[in-house]
């Protein structure tokens, strides 16, 4: 039996060029009994018309809506290119016997190596000495000092896989490192030279406040008017994670009373950002489009990691970081899957 793949539009530019390298995908399509194709449109929510007859799809940006599977009967996978998932409806997933599994092998260097990059230029004054020079403001290079990094306090609000790669690379900074995740053990952290507190301390204490962590109903706005006012007026907050984990508007108002001296943002509530959003007129901050650890490091880990859980899907066997485990012990999805064992 044919195995059949499909993959969103979202991957094509507008000449219908792949955007990101090639080589994943022929690693793809040279697998004997895959089959590939591109969805015939972009929609913003997958639609069930364009699931039927795919096995496994592998997806980017669109929603998947309990509506989008319905009726999704030969669909056993979802590979989502990346590691948030909040575009996809997870229940809906397991309810209709669909595994949704994650790439985060691919992601942390690269994420945790843009988090790095924030670090430095805000450290360094980057952006503003940037603006000097360009402003022939060459007097004015002394009243920008940078900040030296050994002893200040390096904090993660998370301590997964990306805030692991990023603690890894601070090592040599001779940074206080500490983290909030209740989810963490003592000896994970302990390990990595990091000390995990609870999350009104991460906050008082930290002079770069990274954002690791999933979007999800319980980090919705996590950090708000009263974390960010309990900040050091000195701090600096980094989020590379997902918009809405941080109430914009109270980011805001901290940036332009200077409760917290500036932040690093890749991520925003609403993407693209409007181009009249008060957050671009503040020069306390620096943006990127959500894209800063978009590297060709990504594109081959990632293209790796999607890959490798298609052909374990074709296999018959389950792939690795899967979201909703518990699907792995429920039998209609088990006998699904079955259907593909060699």
């Amino acid at each position: 039996m044919t195995f059949r793949v499909g993959l969103t539009r979202d991957f094509l530019n507008e000449k219908n060029e792949l955007m990101f390298g090639e080589a994943w995908l022929e690693e793809l399509k040279r697998q004997p009994g895959i089959e590939c194709e591109f969805m015939s449109t972009f929609t913003p929510e997958v639609t069930p018309e364009q699931l039927k007859g795919f096995h496994a799809v592998i997806s980017m940006t669109p929603r998947f809506t309990r509506q989008s599977l319905a009726g999704a009967e030969q669909l056993v996978a979802i590979g989502r290119w990346g590691v948030g998932y909040d575009m996809i409806d997870v229940k809906a997933c397991t309810e209709a016997d669909v595994a949704l599994y994650i790439t985060p092998e691919g992601v942390k260097r690269p994420v945790a190596q843009s988090i790095m990059t924030f670090l430095y230029a805000l450290s360094g004054k980057l952006l503003i000495k940037d603006r000097m020079t360009r402003e022939g403001r060459w007097s004015d290079k002394l009243a920008y000092p940078g900040i030296g990094l050994a002893g200040k306090v390096f904090g993660s609000v998370g301590l997964g896989n990306i805030a692991k790669e990023m603690f890894h690379l601070a090592r040599p900074l001779n940074m206080v490192q500490l983290a909030y995740d209740p989810y963490a053990g003592e000896e994970t952290a302990a390990a990595l030279g990091v000390t995990l507190v609870d999350m009104d301390t991460l906050i008082a204490q930290s002079d770069f406040l990274t954002i690791n962590c999933p979007l999800t109903p319980d980090t919705t706005a996590l950090i708000g008017e009263a974390e960010l006012s309990a900040m050091k007026p000195t701090a600096y907050l980094i989020n590379t994670a997902r918009g809405p984990i941080v109430d914009q508007q109270a980011l805001v108002k901290a940036l332009q009373n200077n409760w917290i001296a500036g932040a690093g943002l890749d991520v925003f509530a609403v993407e693209p950002i409007a181009p009249d959003d008060p957050l671009l007129q503040l020069d306390n901050v620096i943006v990127t489009p959500h894209a800063l650890c978009w590297t060709d490091e990504l594109y081959s880990g990632i293209g790796h990691s999607v890959v490798q859980g298609i052909l374990k899907v074709m296999r018959g066997e389950l792939p690795d970081a899967i979201v909703n485990k518990q699907i792995v012990n429920k039998p209609s999805f088990q006998a699904k899957l079955a259907q593909h064992k060699n």
